[in-house]
């Protein structure tokens, strides 16, 4: 498989190699050079197949013959070893449940598949992870990396900005997982990651990889819960599928579309935001005008500065697809707290997120249509602020449950790359 920098057409790189540099020169994302698409009849097929199966046959179609299928779908059983189910919630809409993974979050499937191909491809080279976060992909990342040998993970994190019990998740492991509590937003967290990459020596001294969902192998793994939605829809919803996708970096985004890319029967795609609104207001008017970041309900999306929109981008650019065929909206926290109520009232537990994603589906889906948003993390992971919407106590899941009284360990820093250098050069 190759792939090439979209900051620098002329930078070519191996699977392989992408997986363990993570980005580009002057922070070019890799794209894949092929983009393979599967005929009516193959997608059929593999509607059929078991998940791991047919998760192996969509990342070959990527990987190539760089890791021999079998190795392939062995990593792929032991990245995916829980379901994403189709829930239904109302006779039109489903939510695409995909935190049923150790630490409750759809970023578990990336994250441990990641893991799997970081370790299969370094063997006993030690390498280092550093990412952001800006809630779930901590967790994922720590818990899909943790007590893997040769590999130490550094994660930074806005300070006070992320849930409580998103914190415990990954805060309280310890071992080759370090925690640093950066006191700014998450696009500032970014920044010093991306500092990081652009520091030469301290990416040779320390074999620096990132694992945000700016590693390809994170979005080749997102793009098969998308097939295994549909595999589980009857054939009328899926010839009239909509899929709402809750955005904050939009790695998700770019998977769904990487999946209909490949031929899986998705009619179209909403952008689904909170105030955090740079994509809807791009749609809506022309200009690419991040505002400043703000806090919202939805945390794991507030990010004014998707690091993923140049690949949708570019492949709707490759596809010859119009950007005016994607759907966006963007919800605020008020709306986000009555549609939560809402789908209490339908007998659906959801959290902001997930809600989010839902209000844009609603409001846009036409008779005849199928609509699936994406439910991307437990609702247990905002107790606080699901109890404190809907009014009832929500009880721990057992992942959370015996994190929530241990110790946090993480470190505590302003928002300085030298700190920040000085801390991961001290080991």
């Amino acid at each position: 498989m190759k792939l090439y920098n979209l900051k620098d057409h002329n930078e070519q790189v191996s699977f392989a190699q992408a997986v363990t540099q993570g980005l580009g020169k002057n922070q070019g994302l890799f794209f894949p050079l092929e983009l393979p698409e599967f005929s009516l009849t193959e997608i059929d097929d593999m509607l059929n197949m078991d998940f791991v199966t047919r998760s192996a046959k969509i990342l070959a179609a990527f990987i190539g013959d760089e890791i021999p299928q079998e190795a392939l779908e062995a990593r792929v059983r032991t990245a995916f070893t829980f379901p994403a189910p189709v829930s239904q919630v109302e006779g039109d809409v489903g939510c695409l449940e995909l935190f049923h993974g150790p630490t409750l979050a759809f970023k578990d499937f990336g994250g441990r598949f990641m893991a799997q191909m970081l370790t299969a491809i370094s063997g006993d080279k030690p390498v280092t992870i550093l990412t952001a976060t800006s809630g779930d992909t901590g967790a994922a990342v720590a818990h899909a990396f943790y007590g893997l040998k040769n590999v130490r993970v550094v994660i930074l994190y806005p300070n006070g900005k992320i849930s409580p019990l998103q914190e415990k998740l990954f805060c309280t492991l310890g071992g080759n997982i370090e925690t640093v509590a950066v006191d700014a937003d998450f696009d500032a967290c970014q920044a010093l990651v991306k500092q990081a990459f652009d520091d030469e020596e301290l990416k040779t001294a320390l074999g620096l990889n990132s694992a945000n969902s700016i590693n390809i192998s994170r979005l080749l793994a997102q793009i098969c819960y998308y097939f295994e939605a549909v595999a589980q829809l009857p054939q009328e919803a899926r010839n009239q599928l909509v899929v709402s996708v809750p955005s904050g970096n939009f790695g998700d985004l770019t998977a769904g579309l990487l999946a209909k890319a490949l031929g899986l029967p998705i009619k179209r795609f909403i952008a689904a935001t909170n105030a955090n609104d740079t994509v809807p207001r791009f749609l809506k008017e022309g200009e690419w005008k991040p505002n400043a970041t703000q806090a919202t309900l939805s945390n794991a999306m507030d990010v004014s500065q998707p690091n993923n929109w140049p690949r949708v981008e570019e492949l709707f650019r490759r596809k010859i697809w119009r950007l005016n065929e994607l759907g966006y909206a963007a919800v605020d926290d008020e709306t986000t707290k009555a549609t939560m109520r809402e789908l209490k009232d339908k007998g659906y537990l959801s959290e902001p997120h997930a809600a989010i994603a839902y209000r844009a589906l609603r409001d846009q889906l036409k008779p005849g249509e199928y609509g699936l948003f994406l439910g991307t993390a437990h609702p247990a992971k905002f107790k606080e602020s699901v109890e404190d919407i809907l009014g009832e106590p929500l009880p721990l899941p057992k992942e959370l449950a015996e994190r929530a009284d241990l110790p946090l360990l993480s470190h505590h820093l302003p928002a300085d790359f030298a700190q920040l250098r000085k801390l991961m050069m001290a080991r």
